[in-house]
């Protein structure tokens, strides 16, 4: 099969295989040269490029050197080795890879790509308490999350809406989520990110339900996302996006302003560290 024809929704392996071709593709190199580059044979590289043969960690590190890929190629390899990420996930990845802003809404937790290492290895350890995932799998999805999360260290313009909820669900208890809340208040320092809070008063007046991830493309072209419990969904009909997006500004115009909602992040902070043991 020519890795044209590979569909990189149909697996984690050929999501891997096809954005390896475009990115060797997009620096002009042929198969060999790649090779010379990484020190890896061209039939290798030509068998993982067509889905034929998984590839090693260290193949992939020297690609994702190689090619700048800035981490990419290590987001998709992870998703492969292990199943972290649901179905879906893996193309919406590739396009978060590309994206030049980012738009966030949650209803229940702090986004990944937000979240501070103690709030994101306590939220782990409970789905391993509860007979959901092995230790193993928990620490490589703690791996996988950290490459996202170098992925968004970038210049990105990143807006996040988060539900009251959110701040006041104490995750990890309340020192952890005590380090959480600070961590979003560093985060909101730097210029290219906007926090804003969504405060219970909105109640059923709040435009969006559902967790929802709007993503603005090179081309100003953009794409949605959601999940359910079983998989993930990339949305880019423009008609669909453009009704998530309507939504979305409601959203940001009926949260709470910056400053307002920066004020209630520290104060939720102060209590948590008040009564944290």
């Amino acid at each position: 099969m020519n890795c044209e024809e590979l569909d990189p929704t149909s697996s984690p392996l050929a999501a891997f295989a096809v954005q390896l071709r475009r990115s060797r593709r997009n620096k002009s190199l042929t198969q060999v040269e790649f090779g010379t580059l990484v020190r890896y044979s061209s039939v290798y590289i030509s068998n993982v490029e067509r889905a034929k043969q998984a590839p090693s960690l260290k193949f992939v590190e020297r690609a994702d050197e190689a090619l700048a890929a800035g981490g990419a190629l290590e987001l998709l390899w992870w998703s492969w080795k292990n199943g972290a990420l649901i179905p879906g996930f893996p193309e919406f990845a590739a396009k978060e890879r590309e994206a030049i802003g980012i738009r966030l809404f949650e209803t229940d937790m702090v986004p990944g790509v937000l979240q501070h290492p103690a709030y994101s290895a306590a939220y782990e350890a409970a789905i391993v308490r509860r007979g959901e995932a092995t230790s193993a799998q928990a620490e490589e999805r703690l791996s996988l999350l950290a490459v996202r999360q170098r992925l968004l260290g970038r210049s990105l313009a990143v807006h996040a809406v988060l539900d009251e909820g959110v701040l006041r669900r104490p995750i990890g208890g309340r020192s952890v989520m005590a380090q959480q809340l600070a961590h979003l208040e560093e985060l909101s320092s730097h210029p290219n990110v906007v926090l804003q809070i969504a405060p219970h008063d909105l109640a059923e007046e709040r435009p969006l339900s559902h967790a929802v991830t709007l993503l603005t493309l090179p081309n100003r072209a953009m794409v949605g996302y959601t999940e359910t419990l079983q998989r993930g969904y990339l949305e880019q009909d423009a008609d669909t996006v453009g009704g998530w997006l309507r939504k979305y500004d409601r959203l940001q115009v009926d949260a709470l302003p910056r400053a307002a909602s920066l004020a209630m992040i520290h104060e939720v902070r102060k209590e948590l560290e008040r009564h944290a043991p």
